[in-house]
């Protein structure tokens, strides 16, 4: 039984991630082929596959360049690919970020500019605002990894800090027309946090750049506190002329997905009900939440009634106190496997859709009733793996990771909660 729901479970995972591909997506969204050139940018872990994706499907010529998550490349035959690294920024993405805004250079009305952009985007096109240092950026993006900051507010402070995000890169491309083509991975796939929104309006200031970094305590250096008290680091606003032709596609959802998985589930002969796409909070506080649903389906049959399949979406945090190997997914599966407490009939995996939880490279995990059990068999509490956010070196010890290796594209989380 638990080989079954375990099976059933990895299948959902699996079908979650084939909606989002690229070559199923990309096709139904592309504009019109124009009198001018084509040039291709964009940025994300999916951003590769994209564009190998464009390439099929495109009528005409093109050319461009995309930067993607080392290991995550794709091969192209007119668009090149760089790869960088993700979460913390580097020297190749500063680079690739760079010759972008260079190739954007000069165009006309006529020519088309396609920017493919995904999730991972804001690491990946890393350009620091004038006065800032590399270094600067990578000490900034640490500290509000570690501060439990969400990604909208995170990408607040990158969007105010960068020479490229906030809608700069389309200003760059005026008077061109600009396609984006996106892959969300955030909650409520607002596109001004996709990648922090390098070719949309920012309704977002400086000033609200500053107010998150006093709510979660996070230092920066002096030069970039100074940018934002200036009101130098401004990002593109709502009714700028430069963004007049630019025009933002949605290809693939967080929605997407879950429905993708609930559809699969419905075939197998389980009810499926989507909680949310959008669920965000604390990753252990959001598993000790959903456990709670959990335990009132199978002891009451409330609100839904057993078998059934809970599925949910979204971005949770981790506010980092252990030394342990952690992501938010795994974190997840602790908190709600604590809460449950080994109930006999309640299986979960959590994983992310683009095949990396943390920095680990690990998807996610399965979470069965015989987990705690089967732990403390091997000498570890889930107590002090929640302690220590270890939930890497927890489900590592009981041989349940998912390990799916890079999927080349990015719908955020998925988690799954079988009642049998």
């Amino acid at each position: 039984m638990i080989a079954e729901a375990r099976d059933l479970l990895r299948t959902l995972f699996h079908a979650a991630i084939a909606s989002a591909q690229p070559a199923r997506v990309i096709a139904r969204h592309l504009p019109e082929k124009p009198r001018g050139r084509t040039l291709v940018i964009g940025a994300g872990k999916a951003s590769a596959e994209m564009a190998c994706a464009l390439e099929q499907h495109w009528p005409g010529d093109l050319s461009g360049l995309v930067v993607t998550r080392y290991g995550h490349g794709a091969p192209t035959s007119w668009v090149e690919i760089v790869e960088a690294s993700h979460p913390v920024p580097d020297e190749a993405g500063e680079r690739a970020a760079r010759r972008m805004l260079d190739l954007v250079r000069g165009l006309t009305a006529d020519d088309l500019v396609i920017c493919l952009i995904s999730g991972g985007g804001s690491a990946l096109l890393a350009l620091p605002a004038e006065g800032l240092t590399l270094g600067d950026k990578q000490e900034i993006n640490r500290a509000l990894l570690r501060s439990g900051a969400n990604i909208a507010e995170m990408n607040i402070v990158r969007r105010h800090l960068s020479a490229i995000k906030g809608g700069r890169l389309a200003a760059a491309c005026h008077p061109a027309k600009v396609v984006t083509l996106a892959i969300s991975d955030v909650p409520g796939d607002d596109p001004a946090v996709i990648a922090s929104g390098p070719t949309v309006a920012d309704p977002t200031t400086c000033a609200d750049a500053l107010a998150v970094l006093t709510r979660y305590g996070v230092e920066i250096p002096a030069v970039a506190r100074d940018i934002l008290e200036s009101r130098r680091g401004e990002t593109v606003k709502p009714g700028d002329p430069h963004l007049a032709a630019s025009d933002f596609r949605l290809v693939a959802t967080p929605q997407m997905a879950l429905e993708a998985a609930a559809a699969v589930a419905e075939e197998a002969g389980i009810p499926a009900h989507i909680l949310g796409d959008a669920i965000e909070g604390e990753a252990r506080e959001v598993g000790k939440a959903m456990a709670g649903i959990a335990l009132q389906v199978a002891r009451h049959g409330q609100p839904f009634p057993k078998p059934c399949l809970l599925l949910s979406g979204g971005e949770t945090t981790v506010t980092i106190r252990g030394d342990g190997r952690g992501g938010r997914n795994v974190e997840f599966l602790l908190g709600l496997g604590q809460a449950l407490a080994g109930h006999p009939g309640i299986h979960a995996l959590a994983g992310d859709t683009d095949g990396v939880d943390g920095a680990e490279e690990v998807a996610g995990a399965y979470l069965g009733p015989d987990s705690i059990s089967r732990a403390l068999e091997r000498g570890v509490r889930i107590a002090d793996s929640l302690a220590r956010n270890d939930g890497h070196g927890f489900f590592e010890a009981l041989g349940d990771q998912v390990v799916t290796g890079p999927t080349l594209t990015n719908v955020n989380d998925f988690r799954a909660i079988l009642i049998k």
